[in-house]
């Protein structure tokens, strides 16, 4: 008999080759790897993004040991999900902690991470990372300097946090295909930890007006698209909270002529997956769930398998029709996902179960929440 071990570690090694196919394909990875539009027709791009890196102290000892004991290896543990991120033209992740140069163990309340984790998240394809979280605090002002300081080095872009308020009032502006993509971050607090003395720029915190009026700034310099992550809701409710459903639908009605404001959200902090829904037209993830995490404990310190459970989403835009128009979400897709604790590995749950793995029953209760407000109806499919 397989076990079920033995079945992701199957499905694991045929996301490694495919991982290694795709990678020769793309030479150059990143916004860095689209290069600068020629002087044909406008081209349309896809965008993934997946849920919160939040490493607990058994996943430092999985990539200290993918490591041979030299430092931390994170790029094993996510070549599961390589492929897709891979695939599209822009990717983004949830960094939820904050690095430290030694790599101190993650504690209870207080998180702390290799600056490796950069390196490993910078193989893997993603272009982007939002930076605030309810951990971005963690660490002062120090763990926000480090950790944008690793993703600088590593080659990803950020946004959410800052070293200074030049860089909060910055724009990160991406291109993909033909367009130019803005990526701003929110988080709706930070565990009660005050900012730093003298610095109220160190992390953006959610306000609709001043979300607006961040959006219409990125209008301005250059923005086609302008992308909204938003570290939100209830910890471990696989529903929206009812302030995730006021801000999505305020959020999602601001308008400037002829267009949005806001081009797309994405939610985490949830730990769990949460519905996908369109608002006034717009699409919102609620909850893309972890990415990578322990072994996790709800509110109740129960463990709960579902804070090892996530979603990709997947956003096909497409040029406007006319000028002053908004690029259109053409085609909306989400991926189910989960960690898997005995192997340390971000599992395709769609890859794994077509190698044989016993993961139906999880796929398909990641597939009902994704699902359980309309999205469906919307046109959002659930596919690899």
């Amino acid at each position: 008999m397989i076990t079920r071990a033995r079945q992701i570690n199957l499905a694991l090694a045929a996301a490694l080759i495919a991982a290694a196919v795709i990678s020769r394909a793309h030479d150059t990875p990143g916004p860095h790897r689209l290069g600068q539009p020629g002087p044909a027709a406008a081209r349309g791009f896809t965008l993934v993004a997946a849920g919160d890196v939040l490493p607990d102290s058994s996943v430092l000892e999985r990539a200290g040991s993918d490591a041979s004991g030299a430092g931390y290896d994170f790029r094993p543990m996510l070549a599961g999900v390589r492929p897709l991120v891979l695939g599209a033209d822009l990717a983004l992740c949830h960094m939820r902690t904050v690095y430290d140069t030694g790599g101190a163990p993650t504690g209870t309340y207080a998180f702390k991470s290799p600056p490796q984790v950069a390196e490993g998240l910078a193989a893997t394809g993603y272009d982007s990372c939002s930076t605030a979280s309810n951990h971005t605090l963690d660490d002062g002002a120090d763990g926000v300097r480090r950790t944008l300081d690793a993703l600088d080095r590593a080659g990803v872009r950020h946004t959410g946090s800052a070293r200074s308020a030049p860089e909060a009032s910055a724009v990160t502006l991406m291109r993909a295909g033909s367009a130019r993509v803005a990526h701003l971050a929110y988080t709706d607090g930070t565990n009660g930890l005050p900012l730093p003395p003298g610095q109220p720029w160190a992390v953006g915190r959610i306000d609709p007006a001043r979300i607006v009026a961040d959006a219409r700034a990125a209008r301005r310099a250059g923005a086609d698209v302008v992308v909204v992550s938003l570290d939100w809701g209830t910890e471990w409710q696989d529903q929206p909270d009812e302030r995730q459903l006021g801000l999505s639908r305020q959020l999602t009605a601001s308008r400037t002529g002829s267009r949005p404001d806001i081009d797309l959200i994405l939610g985490t902090r949830s730990h769990v997956p949460q519905p996908y829904e369109k608002v006034n037209g717009t699409w919102v993830v609620y909850g893309t769930g972890d990415q990578i995490a322990g072994e996790m404990y709800d509110d109740q310190g129960v463990q709960d398998p579902r804070g090892d459970q996530g979603t990709l989403a997947r956003f096909t835009f497409s040029p406007p029709a006319r000028p002053a128009r908004r690029w259109e979400v053409t085609k909306a897709e989400s991926v189910p996902l989960a960690f898997d604790l005995d192997a340390g590995r971000v599992v395709d749950l769609d890859t794994a179960l077509e190698q044989g793995a016993d993961v139906g029953a999880v796929r398909d209760r990641i597939r009902g929440v994704v699902l359980g407000r309309g999205a469906g109806r919307e046109g959002l499919v659930m596919a690899r």
